[in-house]
């Protein structure tokens, strides 16, 4: 690993930066506590680290959608949602008793070039409650890091964030969580004039790659240990013991995210925008914008029309995380001290990914033991998902209930090169008899999803809310919240994509 100096060449972040001035903390009026214990541990680090002032409000403010899982988790009391306190608070509108609301900076790499001091440019962090959950609002207003932007969320995007955090946490895939959606009819101007809203965002941390290296980019050293500590103590105690805690931190964050890596690669799901920035130091899904999950299998699928270069495919998605763990070892050399135990840190990499992904799709497969055989089972079907365009969640979910009834008809009809589906199919029967087909079966069922939030379901979802019917969010929350449970009447939402969903373009605009 060849460690370089990317430069210190990001603008002035708020070190001076007044919020009397522009961005000056608005008088709000405190709605009663929803919410108890409210703390903010980031905000101890203190100012070098984020601004703090006030969300901007919104107009006419009102719900789109909510989670009741998220709300359960957060420990909101029984019809919480009917409190106009809670739509004011989660629209930026009154503040909650206790919280302390700032927007941190980082820097970060986007699409593989420096970029610089980032922030963010419109999430405000209410705090921390006593569950151990940080609570942000995405979509809430300018700050110092909005870069000339209006710091708002629109509908559109809005909408996909709260589907797809619920519906990751439902596929057991780590993420952040969406607690609501509210709305405003007042305009934002994107490619077209589009409508407010924000998303009540749920994680136990939004630290990310760019913290790290924001501060090792300026050569603020102090601040960047401060950090590592804070992060060590609070997420990753495991390290404190490591001869070399930094180095520990650095192989902890890489095998969370190489275990991550496996799983987006197993459900076929494209994040779409895997700058540094959207990094974090958690492991978790982070940053939903122009993501998609698979239809026809197509290893260099690009979800994101803004990435002309096609850096994120969907075959790429591993590769650019090592990448983005190796602008993270950077960021921590200063501490780590080593550019050996650096490299070290990150080498389990490779093989925590390897085994993982092999993990998942030997569930998906229905074997339940590692085998000579497995790799070269798994690499024949991908060539011929790959040559056919084979539709990745129905080919998983068809072969499901073929293992059960013993009927591999309906999953051949799904290949043009029926001679050599065949021939792979006798290699996995010889593998699958080793475990036996029921159980195979009812493993099979639990792993592979009968529901995926594919753009055309979104989208359907969004021209509905437009038009002022959130009853089809709320229908589309229902069926990604028990993915792999089906249900009679919902055959349409498990079909496949009509054909102009190809048509769909997504972008970082949001």
């Amino acid at each position: 690993m060849a460690f370089v100096d990317y430069g210190t060449s990001a603008s002035k972040d708020n070190s001076g930066m007044s919020s009397t001035t522009a961005y000056a903390r608005q008088a709000q009026t405190p709605a009663p506590p929803l919410l108890a214990g409210w703390h903010n541990g980031f905000a101890a680090l203190g100012p070098a680290f984020y601004t703090e002032l006030a969300p901007t409000p919104l107009p006419d403010a009102h719900w789109v959608g909510v989670s009741n899982d998220v709300a359960a988790l957060l420990g909101l009391p029984p019809g919480w949602q009917q409190q106009d306190d809670a739509l004011q608070s989660f629209t930026g509108n009154a503040l909650p008793a206790g919280s302390r609301p700032l927007a941190s900076v980082y820097s970060g790499h986007q699409f593989g070039v420096w970029a610089g001091q980032l922030g963010d440019g419109r999430a405000i962090l209410l705090g921390e409650t006593d569950t151990g959950q940080e609570v942000q609002l995405k979509g809430c207003g300018r700050t110092p890091y909005s870069r000339m932007g209006d710091g708002r969320a629109v509908l559109r995007s809005s909408i996909r964030e709260f589907l797809c955090s619920e519906a990751m946490a439902a596929l057991g895939i780590p993420t952040t969580r969406a607690l609501c959606i509210t709305g405003s009819p007042q305009p934002v101007q994107r490619e077209e004039l589009e409508t407010a809203a924000v998303v009540t965002r749920v994680a136990p941390s939004f630290i990310r790659f760019g913290h790290f290296e924001h501060f090792a980019a300026r050569g603020q050293h102090a601040e960047l240990r401060q950090l590592a500590d804070y992060v060590i103590e609070r997420y990753y105690a495991e390290c404190r013991a490591d001869a070399n805690p930094y180095a520990a931190l650095l192989r902890a964050v890489s095998e969370r995210t190489a275990r991550l890596m496996a799983q987006w690669q197993a459900v076929g799901f494209c994040h779409g925008v895997m700058n540094t920035d959207n990094m974090s130091i958690l492991g978790l899904t982070i940053d939903y914008g122009p993501f998609q999950f698979l239809d026809g299998f197509d290893p260099g699928h690009i979800c994101n029309h803004s990435d002309t270069q096609g850096r994120y495919a969907f075959d790429r998605q591993p590769g650019v995380a090592y990448w983005n763990l190796l602008c993270l070892a950077r960021a921590l050399l200063p501490l780590i001290a080593d550019v050996g135990q650096a490299q070290a840190a990150l080498d389990s990499f490779e093989p925590v990914f390897i085994d993982a992904f092999m993990q998942r799709l030997r569930a998906k497969l229905g074997l339940r033991e590692a085998r000579p055989g497995d790799e070269a089972l798994v690499d024949g079907l991908q060539r011929l998902l790959s040559a056919g365009g084979v539709d990745y969640p129905i080919f998983w979910r068809r072969l499901s209930h073929a293992v059960a009834a013993n009927q591999f008809a309906p999953v051949r009809d799904l290949f043009a090169d029926r001679p050599g589906f065949d021939a792979w199919l006798l290699q996995y029967q010889e593998l699958l008899a080793l475990d036996g087909q029921a159980l195979a079966a009812d493993l099979m069922l639990k792993t592979n999803p009968c529901y995926v939030l594919r753009n055309h379901l979104g989208e359907e979802a969004i021209r509905a809310a437009k038009l002022g019917d959130f009853s089809k969010i709320q229908t589309l929350q229902d069926l990604l919240a028990h993915p792999f449970d089906e249900r009679p009447g919902c055959e349409a939402y498990a079909d496949f994509p009509p054909d102009w969903a190809s048509h769909i373009s997504i972008s970082c605009s949001s």
